[in-house]
């Protein structure tokens, strides 16, 4: 028998520690808690992994950094990209802009690793940390509240046993781990990657009319 797949999902933060909460197949709380470092996120997930599949991990903070400020602005009332102007901060990953253009969220824009913020470096190292035991993704639970609104086929049953510390963070985590389970299944979608700096998975499929030009980012094809 195929052991069941556990789905963690990871608030990042650094003012206390960062929420997870890790649901079943069928959206059930098996546990949930509070984490401040990469190793105790790995010792999380072994845990976790005993008896059970390969995990799928979400985690709400940036893949990695920008090596450099970024070259191309996406232009929502023309729907087309444009070199970075004089004034632009050229902040930003891709998957970032698409989240923001397709009217999921408002991103926190990804800097050059020397401008990153204390939570963003503690997320690049959780990404790194786990990225060799289990499916690793990057997600974000604004986006997925939004994707989600009015939709009553994607739930979860949890308890409270781990919220009082923060409830916000330790929602933001269990949606994160509902985020990869139905993109795992093939419900969702992934938005971003033409820059080669790592993708957002969301729990469903892209909004009708999303601009087909928004995906395709200019440096993919530079020659």
């Amino acid at each position: 028998m195929r052991a069941p797949t556990v789905y963690l999902g990871i608030d990042v933060q650094v003012r206390r520690p960062c929420a997870w909460a890790a649901l079943d197949g069928a959206g059930r709380l098996l546990d949930s808690g509070w984490l401040r470092t990469p190793e105790e996120a790995r010792a999380v997930l072994e845990r976790l992994g005993r008896g059970r599949g390969r995990c799928h991990v979400g985690i709400d903070a940036p893949r990695r950094p920008l090596p450099a400020p970024r070259a191309w602005h996406w232009h929502g009332a023309s729907r087309a990209w444009r070199p970075r102007a004089a004034g632009q901060s050229g902040r930003g990953r891709h998957c970032e802009v698409a989240v923001k253009a397709l009217g999921l969220g408002n991103p926190q824009w990804t800097p050059v690793a020397a401008e990153a913020p204390a939570w963003m470096a503690l997320g690049f190292r959780l990404f790194a940390a786990l990225a060799a035991r289990a499916e690793v993704h990057e997600v974000f639970p604004s986006a997925a509240y939004r994707m989600l609104r009015g939709r009553r086929d994607v739930a979860v049953t949890l308890d409270f046993s781990a919220f009082a510390a923060g409830p916000k963070d330790l929602l933001d985590a269990c949606v994160a781990a509902a985020t990869v389970r139905e993109y795992a299944a093939g419900r969702g979608c992934a938005v971003g990657g033409g820059d080669g700096l790592g993708v957002i998975v969301l729990p469903g499929p892209l909004p009708a009319g999303a601009p087909p030009a928004l995906f395709d980012y200019p440096e993919e094809n530079a020659g």
